[in-house]
């Protein structure tokens, strides 16, 4: 696993050169992107096999940060079923240009609460719930569409000063506020573990979310599900299911390098 991009990515940024193609190349990055998914999809195979898991209860993301539309149509006409943004900008030009296609969209980013409005229309669900003041602006929006949406609750399992999500110490009481609000659905906990090189050193702050997933339960808050654990990346995967992850989020195992805009 690589360091570490921008505070709260959920998945490392790294830098490549121009961005679009044409002819023969277009077709070589579609098939590219083909096998980097067949590929990813055997490591969670393996890996679920490994923990002794079945392979169906655990899900693939692709993390599309910065990635173009043609290449996210690509990876979801080859049978990819939930794609997540960090970025709100990112969300209703990509939503827009693939409108024909039928696939689960989730935002993984940090979301400011005067985003909330441009982002919600969009998604089917938000991972990285981690504050009071965000939770009732959005319990607020929700309300007056007559909508609910489901959420997981970012915690910063790894302590890292840099990335955004509750202190575990903290997470029982928010759960526990949060589950008072009829709009906002619980559905699980997201975490973005330890940046290494080595995979292994992620496991604690892996471990710590499984745990955690399992103190909230022992709550018995009305109408909150722990079902979902959205843990591990392109380098970690594999580590992450063995923890228990029952979403893995990945972009540049499958997309390759990101491209940045200058």
């Amino acid at each position: 696993m690589s360091p570490a991009g921008p505070a709260g990515s959920a998945e490392p940024d790294r830098q490549t050169g121009p961005g679009r193609r044409g002819g023969n190349d277009d077709s070589a990055v579609a098939d590219r992107i083909r096998t980097n998914l067949e590929a990813v999809r055997g490591r969670i195979r393996v890996a679920c096999e490994a923990a002794g898991r079945d392979p169906g209860d655990v899900r693939l993301l692709l993390a599309t940060k910065t990635v173009e539309p043609e290449r996210i149509r690509v990876a979801i006409e080859a049978g990819a079923t939930l794609v997540a943004e960090n970025r709100v900008q990112e969300v209703r030009p990509k939503y827009e240009a693939l409108a024909d296609l039928e696939y689960e969209r989730h935002f993984i980013g940090h979301l400011q609460s005067n985003k909330i409005n441009a982002l919600v229309p969009y998604i089917s669900c938000l991972q990285s719930l981690d504050r009071t003041s965000l939770a009732r602006k959005l319990q607020k929006r929700l309300d007056r569409e007559d909508e609910s949406l489901d959420v997981l609750l970012q915690v910063n399992t790894s302590r890292e000063q840099s990335k955004f999500g509750l202190e575990p110490a903290d997470l029982e009481a928010f759960a526990t506020e949060v589950s008072r609000l009829d709009r906002i659905r619980i559905k699980g906990l997201m975490t973005i573990g330890l940046y290494t090189d080595d995979p292994d050193l992620a496991r604690p702050s892996l471990r710590d979310l499984r745990e955690l997933r399992d103190r909230v339960r022992q709550l018995n808050l009305e109408g909150v599900e722990m079902d979902e654990l959205s843990m591990g990346m392109s380098g970690d995967l594999e580590v992450a299911i063995e923890e228990g992850a029952t979403i893995v989020r990945v972009g540049t195992a499958v997309f390759g390098e990101r491209e940045l805009p200058g």
